[in-house]
């Protein structure tokens, strides 16, 4: 039997291999639950982890004590050495992580309700929400999950796990507009859990529960999706701004208890279809749920996995 022909991009898409021995933290550092991640403005890898604290179910109640270890780690790109560290004592239950163009770090946390602007070295610089109140209104949030930044400052959250919104701010803070509800249909959601922008200010949403990634224009009007057909749930997504493309994790279980692992999923930011690989080929290494993904200007893809508590990095082959 003669195989299919790939196409050029999903040639590309096949170049990855795991780096190993990736990242080379201190002897003895042992992460946490990787759930946000992604590279500063000297490409940096940004990550925060929950260290020794662990979410097991949605309903459960958080502690009152916040993490009392480092839970921002920047790690050089090359080496993965251990650049910097900091956040103990800030979290609850810390969630995702962006970084803006100013090299600020933004951070949700489902456990204080709240969206956290930090300077690259750790100092509070704006809070939104009102700590530890769920709400569903201009001032609240209810599980907020993650922040995307549009080129003149206002960011967008998605919100989150109770909430079924993407609310947009101004760069100020200021609540401008939200859209969404709980459903299945074009510009609803079911656990919005990842967001992010490409370079016309489309926003792309990781609809986690509905399995797909839905695309809109800047004032939160559908414009398309693409569902995923062959997982359970979808997780994150990150625009690669560079070449267009828009990279995707999922997982998948079956019944609930069989793990069959993620995939990395690319596809251009017309939300059309390129490749994967983890799970279904084109890969040597642990089971894993990614919870979030990143790019860097070289093109290497870096993945948080919440099973196994660890990074990884994916880099292009070198022949």
């Amino acid at each position: 039997m003669v195989a299919a022909k790939k196409n050029k991009s999903e040639q590309d898409f096949a170049k990855y291999e795991l780096a190993n021995n990736w990242p080379n933290l201190p002897q003895g550092y042992n992460l946490g639950q990787v759930t946000g991640i992604d590279v500063d403005t000297s490409q940096h890898v940004v990550l925060i982890h929950r260290a020794g604290r662990r979410w097991k179910t949605l309903n459960e109640v958080f502690p009152d004590t916040p993490i009392s270890a480092n839970t921002v780690l920047e790690l050089d790109r090359n080496s993965g050495k251990l650049l910097h560290s900091w956040g103990a004592g800030l979290f609850i239950m810390p969630h995702g992580l962006k970084v803006d163009k100013e090299n600020n770090v933004w951070i949700t946390d489902v456990g204080l309700q709240q969206v956290l602007k930090f300077s690259h070295e750790g100092k509070l610089l704006m809070k939104l929400g009102e700590a530890r109140v769920a709400g569903n209104d201009a001032l609240h949030f209810n599980y907020p999950t993650d922040v995307a930044f549009a080129t003149d400052g206002c960011f967008y959250v998605s919100d989150g796990y109770r909430n079924s919104r993407v609310v947009k701010f101004s760069k100020e803070g200021k609540f401008l507009f939200e859209w969404g509800k709980k459903g299945s249909g074009e510009g609803e959601f079911n656990t919005p859990h990842g967001i992010d922008l490409d370079a016309q200010g489309n926003v792309y949403v990781a609809d986690r529960e509905n399995n797909r990634v839905q695309k809109f224009d800047a004032n939160g009007h559908f414009l398309k999706q693409w569902k995923n057909d062959v997982a359970v749930q979808l997780y994150a997504l990150k625009v690669d701004q560079k070449n267009n493309h828009v990279f995707a994790v999922d997982y998948l279980t079956v019944n609930d208890t069989l793990i069959k692992g993620s995939d990395i999923i690319a596809l251009d930011t017309a939300v059309n279809f390129i490749s994967r690989f983890g799970r279904t080929g084109l890969y040597n290494g642990p089971f894993c749920r990614y919870h979030d993904v990143t790019i860097d200007d070289e093109g290497s893809i870096y993945v948080g996995d919440i099973l196994g508590n660890r990074i990884q990095k994916f880099s292009l082959k070198s022949h």
